[in-house]
């Protein structure tokens, strides 16, 4: 499955890429705000890549057709999963990944971040992959198929920095869903650093202040 990507480049060669994955029925045009606000000229030139998750209907939704990254299956999400649709989008980002690896960036100057979806995303396809990247950020979100990540996550994922924030009057992906990512994450010896704000599904100033932060560490 190949991607349409918006890009911000920099224009020379770049000292790191952060790619952002949106969430359901959103578009990579969502974080443009977001890539400006999170300013890391600190760092040197960044690359940041949104790739456009493709169109599929969407069950929850009545069929709809939407740009989703997998299918949502009903509300009882947590124990019905469209493994199918994930671990083909798992690969779609392991292929982003590499293409900036082709393209001169290091696996080890690479971020991968996402909201909801892409959050999911982010830690079920940034485990998977046979790097250890700079660090794994998820917003609003949680950690798909679970109950394989002992035994599917990749060795080379092994001390990965994570990030995860949530809002705890979420509705869409109750905070509880990201208090287990974090846990689950924990137990398989990551370092999570975790926070939590007065918010629904969104994304909020200080979280992205923390985010920031949390960038120019993993990356410096």
């Amino acid at each position: 499955m190949a991607l349409q990507t918006i890009e911000l480049d920099p224009g020379v060669a770049p000292v790191a890429t952060v790619i952002v994955l949106h969430g359901l029925g959103a578009d990579g045009t969502d974080f443009l705000p977001m890539a400006d606000e999170l300013r890391l000229d600190a760092l040197g030139p960044v690359r940041w890549v949104l790739p456009r998750a493709p169109e599929r209907a969407v069950t929850i939704n009545g069929g709809y057709r939407m740009r989703a990254w997998y299918d949502i299956l009903g509300p009882d999400a947590p124990r019905r999963e469209d493994e199918a649709g994930l671990r083909e989008s798992f690969a779609a980002v392991q292929a982003l990944v590499e293409r900036e690896i082709a393209r001169g960036v290091p696996a080890s100057r690479i971020v991968l971040a996402g909201f909801s979806q892409g959050c999911a995303l982010t830690l079920g396809g940034g485990l998977r992959l046979p790097h250890r990247l700079a660090g794994l950020a998820g917003l609003s979100g949680y950690l798909p198929l679970p109950e394989t990540l002992a035994a599917e996550r990749h060795p080379a994922s092994s001390g990965t920095p994570v990030f995860l924030a949530h809002g705890r009057e979420d509705g869409v992906a109750p905070l509880v869903r990201g208090q287990a990512a974090r846990e689950a994450l924990r137990r398989e010896g990551f370092e999570v650093e975790w926070h939590d704000y007065p918010m629904e599904h969104s994304v909020c100033l200080e979280e992205l202040q923390a985010l920031q932060r949390w960038l120019l560490k993993v990356l410096a």
